[in-house]
């Protein structure tokens, strides 16, 4: 299993707990402007049909990321019951 995996990576369904942002500048700010920061639990929701953009579910809404926003967002999946 990849150490360090990112929001790209979820499964469907899969639940994850938002680990570290490596988005600078203005994308980093915006990512932490729209909850995704350190802490942050989420929920994949579903992909688009050619994989991009990537829907996911935290704090109560549904957030939309293009593939290379996702990249910059890394995880720790949650093991599933």
């Amino acid at each position: 299993m990849n150490d360090n995996p990112t929001l790209r990576t979820l499964a469907q369904g899969q639940w994850a707990v938002v680990t570290k942002l490596t988005a600078k500048g203005e994308l980093g700010r915006r990512l932490r402007d729209m909850g995704l920061a350190p802490g942050a639990r989420l929920q994949m929701m579903c992909r688009a049909p050619l994989k991009d953009p990537v829907e996911i579910k935290l704090r109560g809404y549904n957030l939309t990321l293009r593939n290379n926003e996702a990249d910059h967002v890394f995880v720790q999946p949650e093991e599933q019951a």
